[in-house]
């Protein structure tokens, strides 16, 4: 049997338990993320993308990752008032995973093992706001690199939207 997105599950930024099969039927980009990157005003494109095409079934579920130069130090709380306050974020957020190494999500672990993009050595995470795209179907479709401008994305998206 495939695996696909439904088959994890998550802890939601206020530590409740997400089933991520309640966005199966939809297109998602899921992204690490962190506060205190260069990378970070991305936050501003992941929610423009997410209000733009969210009626049509898009979601962006983000999980921030305190992995790279520590720039995710805050907790849970932290993060969503920073996220809120900062980037009127309204999209969807997770606890703080691993993303790399003995600890890494079982979400991010298939993720990787899905798409080893070939510039990435080892498929292994490189920095903050790395992506993946997932069809409707929990597949996943692609993957971006870090300094990928979300707005790049919108066509990605909009395909995965438009196909059945």
């Amino acid at each position: 049997m495939t695996t696909t997105l439904g088959d994890f599950t998550a802890t939601g930024i206020d530590g409740s338990q997400v089933e991520l099969s309640d966005y199966l039927g939809q297109v998602v980009l899921v992204v690490n993320t962190a506060s205190q990157c260069g990378l970070t005003p991305q936050y501003a494109g992941l929610q423009e993308l997410y209000t733009d095409l969210g009626d049509r079934g898009f979601t962006v579920l983000g999980f921030p990752c305190d992995q790279f130069g520590h720039q995710e130090p805050g907790s849970e709380g932290e993060i969503a008032e920073f996220c809120e306050t900062s980037y009127g974020v309204t999209f969807p957020m997770f606890a703080k995973i691993d993303v790399n190494g003995p600890d890494t999500h079982p979400l991010y672990e298939w993720l990787k093992s899905e798409k080893k993009a070939g510039v990435l050595v080892g498929g292994k995470i490189t920095w903050n706001f790395a992506k993946f795209l997932v069809g409707r179907d929990g597949a996943v479709i692609g993957r971006y690199k870090p300094l990928t401008d979300p707005a790049e994305l919108r066509e990605d998206i909009e395909k995965a939207l438009a196909a059945e």
